[in-house]
């Protein structure tokens, strides 16, 4: 995944029932060819493989199951997110809150399996937690910010700084990403500037009412 990233989280948003999550995806592609800048996408599972076979960009699951060779009903295991297309996934997200050993598992799951790890955190302290596990990205997102107005890089700007220091002191191979409240190129080149890599958002553009356009400003922050 190329760097800076921004990273759309789909999750389940009424948006994208029917063909709405593959045209978004679509969508992602075309902005994607037309600036060159890094995006990736992380449709529902139910969505996954067909996006996966649609574009050439990333494509990240929303969540995996920990597997533990056992026949299981309902469960989405990372051989199959393999399996059908997915190149990483998002880790305890705060809609999907896992135990440590659940996030260990899934980390090092993904790494034997090439797939990108995103551990999702909420504060300086669990993202030094995360780190220290060595998943490919920790992305910090303040629960109260998510889906807000107020950009996390506007409303507490030291603790992304802060993140990103505590980061690359326990683990300097651990990249960093910020989300809550992102929705303008202002708030995605202020998160470049505190240190992060990227980006993760989701109703930024998933709600906005042209996507194409919302999508094409905050690529402008990438090189601002």
């Amino acid at each position: 995944m190329d760097l800076p990233v921004i990273i759309l989280n789909f999750k389940t948003y009424s948006q994208l029932d029917g063909r709405g999550t593959l045209e978004l995806a679509r969508l992602c592609q075309d902005v994607h060819d037309e600036t060159g800048a890094s995006i990736a996408v992380c449709p529902p599972h139910v969505e996954l493989a067909r996006v996966a076979s649609e574009v050439s960009i990333p494509v990240l699951a929303q969540n995996a199951d920990i597997w533990d060779g056992s026949v299981r009903t309902g469960g989405v295991t990372l051989s199959q997110l393999k399996g059908i297309g997915a190149s990483g996934l998002l880790i305890n997200h705060s809609e999907r809150r896992r135990t440590l050993f659940d996030m260990e598992a899934l980390i090092t799951g993904s790494r034997e399996m090439g797939l990108t790890s995103i551990v999702c955190t909420n504060n300086v302290n669990s993202s030094r937690a995360a780190a220290a596990m060595e998943p490919d990205f920790v992305a910090m997102e303040p629960p109260e910010l998510i889906g807000g107005d107020i950009s996390v890089t506007s409303a507490d700007p030291g603790i992304v700084k802060r993140t990103v220091d505590e980061v690359a002191r326990i683990s300097p191979g651990v990249r960093v990403l910020t989300g809550a409240g992102v929705k303008t190129g202002e708030d995605v080149a202020k998160a470049l500037e505190l240190g992060t890599h990227g980006v993760l958002l989701a109703s930024g553009v998933v709600k906005a009412s042209d996507p194409g356009t919302k999508l094409r400003s905050l690529i402008d922050g990438l090189s601002r």
